[in-house]
């Protein structure tokens, strides 16, 4: 049988916005690489440990060793040689996903989705004061308070115009939290060492992430990440980040598998605030940008 309709109300992504936040002064930020150490206060980066083992030089090491482990694998990620030699499992590769949904206030149990958002190539504006490959504006900031968020890159697509696609690059955008005010404290947000649904079996993959709290995103320290396709990457409950940013050339796309917990209330799926002067402030107004360097420059720059 085919799947039922759709409404017009499900084909809208679950969603509030709590806030726009004003912007008193401009911010050019630039791009960092995206590693597992520099996005560890945000999150989790997935990527291979060690992309030039190959399983057969693990395999045959594991086997002469007279240990379990042998030096041959990476050490701290769990690694251990699968499937008759032919594969390398990493079994603590990042802290476990989290669903903290029995902390919500509505009661509403949350149920694991796995989802696909293919995400077309952002517009950069033109840098006229630097030597890269454009800006990116940034006009929304959003928080998933009671869960984690798994971005997985598949692959780029392209209009038939484009030809071959292009290498899958995007922009992961984060800012820390700010102590809460009084005008915050009535967020639905969960609390540390409560209601968490981690496996004490996961234990070993690493500790979970502080969570931060109901204060509003830090715009002084936002922080602009480059990831290529080797890299995945996991929002921890309650950072703040920028809606997925794909880069490319105009027509392009990158598929992306998504993975999180959700109960369909918006107000504990997904809390959004909107940057005055970026989004609703005017074009004359003072806007947060991110200055797109380093591997996005040649790919991206040449298209503007």
């Amino acid at each position: 049988m085919p799947p039922p309709p759709i409404s017009k109300e499900e084909t809208k992504e679950k969603k509030m916005l709590i806030r726009t936040l004003p912007l008193h002064n401009p911010l050019i930020i630039p791009t960092e690489p995206l590693t597992p150490n520099s996005f560890r206060p945000f999150g989790s980066v997935l990527t291979n440990p060690a992309p030039g083992l190959h399983p057969s030089t693990a395999a045959a090491a594991t086997s002469s060793s007279s240990s379990s482990s042998s030096s041959a694998l990476p050490q701290g990620f769990g690694a251990v040689s699968a499937n008759q030699g032919t594969a390398i499992q990493y079994r603590a590769l990042a802290p476990p996903l989290r669903d903290l949904y029995a902390q919500a206030p509505s009661g509403r149990t949350a149920t694991p989705r796995t989802t696909m958002f293919v995400c077309g190539a952002r517009e950069l504006e033109p840098d006229r004061e630097g030597d890269s490959g454009g800006l990116f504006n940034v006009q929304v900031l959003e928080r998933h308070p009671y869960t984690t968020q798994t971005f997985v890159p598949l692959s780029t697509s392209s209009s038939p115009s484009l030809g071959s696609s292009s290498p899958v690059q995007y922009l992961v955008i984060v800012a820390p939290t700010l102590s809460p005010t009084s005008a915050d404290k009535d967020f639905p947000v969960p609390k540390d060492g409560a209601g968490d649904e981690d496996d004490d079996d996961d234990k070993d993959a690493g500790a979970s992430q502080k969570l931060p709290g109901p204060g509003m995103p830090d715009l002084s320290r936002i922080r602009a990440f480059l990831a290529t396709g080797s890299q995945a990457v996991t929002y921890g409950a309650g950072t703040w980040h920028a809606p997925m940013a794909a880069l490319g050339p105009p027509g392009s796309a990158i598929d992306f598998v998504v993975v999180q917990f959700a109960n369909d209330e918006p107000i504990e799926d997904c809390q959004e605030v909107a940057l005055e002067g970026g989004g609703g402030g005017g074009e004359g107004g003072p806007r947060i940008k991110v200055r797109v360097l380093g591997q996005g420059r040649g790919e991206v720059g040449s298209k503007l």
